[in-house]
Order: structure tokens, then C-alpha cells, then sequence
């Protein structure tokens, strides 16, 4: 490579890291003006600060909360059921999408009704769940499951279905079985479309559980913003709302790396 080539390639290389680190200026810099203009608005009386809140408000908010030990609590509770959704979510999907490939009449049998359940308004079957089954945690774990389970499997097991079938022909003229198919071409071959349905899902577990606490429970952030607006306490409703905002993004962010990390091995 001469060296023109190589001044080209570093000033390739700086121009992208320049952009990269003025996106992100640039996205903190949106962040700080809108809390500086939402807290001047506040102090101003352009808004009803009792309403809207304000940043330092929230901030006091959260101080008291934390220091009794509340916030902790209910951010635990959330959080726990959130992963614990999200992680049987990950493992019922594989289990049924590794099934329905295995046997093609069961899947052709199943399509319709995983379809017709994917399309329902969770939010519907929330108050039946907390009915059947009682105001618990599991019940609140399942209404999480209940919003990312049948649309997770769907897209997985379309994703196995346009696995290479030139790949599967050379696994299967070097006489490999069904196992050698399914773990060494099918599962690999998913792996990217697996981290993007784990990426929507952690959302939208979340979103499950928060509705199965606004129904059934009396612990979580669900519970805070619900009772928080039956009182009138807007800055317990407001402030945990930003809470699940950084969650979802903190739970989206480990996740990609994680997928950096597989891709890349």
C-alpha cells in the first residue's frame, strides 16, 4: 500500500471518529437544553410546575424516595420481573422455534394460532392473567411474557426457515443428521436475527410487566406511577417514568454489546 493511500486511509479513519464524537456532543447537548429549558419553563411559570414537574424537583423527588429505601425497591422489583420475562421469553422461543422446524405439519397447524395470539392487545389479557392466576410476581412475569413471546417465535422461526439451503445440501451430502443441521448451519446462521428479537424483546417485557403492575401489584414502578396519579404525587409519576426510559436504554446498550461480542468471536 503506498503511502497516499495510507494518508487517505488515516484521514478516513479520523473523519468517521470526528463524526462519531459529534453525534454524541451533539446528543448531550439536546439532553441538557431540554432539561435547562423544561427547568427555566418550571421556574418562570411558563408551565405549571405541579404538572410538569421540573429537574430539580425530580432530583429532590429522588433524594427523599432514596433515602428511605423505596426507589431502590421498586426499581429492584421491576427490574427483577423485567430479565426474568426476558429470559424465559429467550428460552420458550428457541425451545418451540427448534420444534416447530423439526416438524413441519406441527408448525403449519400452529401458524394461525400463534398469529391470531401475536395480534391480540396484551393489555387485554392483563386483568384475565391477574384474575386466573392472582396479584403476584409470577402473574406479573407472565403478562411480561405474554407481550414478546408469540411475535419472538414468528420472526425466529422465519428466520430458520430462510436459512441457506445450500448450506443445509452440504451438511447434508457430508452425511450429517438433523443435530449437525440445527447446530452447526440453522442456530449459527441466526445468531444476528436472534440478538435483534432480544433487543425488541427486553422493550418489550418491560412494557409487560409496567401493565401487569398498573393492574395487580403494589411494589414496582408500575405501582408508582399508578398510585402516584390516584394521590396527585405527578413527581413520583413523572420521575419514574425517566427511570424506565434508562433502564430500557441501559438494557438495550448491554445488549449490543453483548451481540459485539459474539459477532465478533
Amino acid at each position: 500500500m503506498s503511502r497516499n493511500d495510507l494518508s487517505a486511509q488515516d484521514l478516513y479513519v479520523r473523519k468517521q471518529k470526528h463524526t462519531k464524537i459529534l453525534i454524541r456532543v451533539l446528543q448531550y447537548a439536546i439532553l441538557i437544553a431540554f432539561l435547562v429549558l423544561w427547568e427555566i419553563s418550571a421556574s418562570l411559570g411558563w408551565i405549571d410546575s405541579f404538572i410538569f414537574s421540573s429537574p430539580s424537583k425530580l432530583f429532590l423527588c429522588a433524594k427523599r424516595l432514596l433515602a428511605n429505601g423505596d426507589l431502590t425497591g421498586h426499581i429492584g422489583i421491576t427490574l427483577m420481573e423485567t430479565l426474568v420475562s426476558f429470559a424465559l421469553v429467550i428460552a420458550v422461543t428457541l425451545l418451540v422455534t427448534v420444534l416447530l422446524w423439526l416438524n413441519k405439519p406441527l408448525s403449519r397447524i400452529l401458524e394461525p394460532y400463534l398469529v391470531v395470539l401475536n395480534s391480540l392487545p396484551k393489555s387485554a389479557l392483563a386483568p384475565l392473567l391477574i384474575v386466573w392466576l392472582g396479584a403476584n410476581y409470577k402473574t406479573i412475569i407472565l403478562t411480561g411474557m405474554s407481550v414478546a413471546i408469540f411475535g419472538s417465535i414468528l420472526n425466529l422461526y422465519t428466520g430458520f426457515m430462510e436459512t441457506s439451503p445450500d448450506k443445509i445440501k452440504l451438511i447434508r451430502a457430508l452425511h450429517g443428521n438433523t443435530a449437525h443441521v440445527l447446530f452447526k448451519v440453522v442456530l449459527p446462521s441466526n445468531i444476528p436475527n436472534l440478538f435483534s428479537i432480544m433487543k425488541v424483546n427486553i422493550g418489550l417485557c418491560l412494557v409487560g410487566v409496567i401493565i401487569g403492575e398498573f393492574i395487580g401489584s403494589k411494589q414496582g414502578l408500575g405501582y408508582m406511577i399508578i398510585y402516584g396519579s390516584q394521590v396527585f404525587k405527578l413527581d413520583w409519576v413523572i420521575l419514574s417514568i425517566l427511570i424506565l426510559c434508562v433502564i430500557a436504554m441501559v438494557l438495550y446498550f448491554l445488549l449490543g454489546r453483548l451481540q459485539k461480542r459474539f459477532t465478533r468471536e
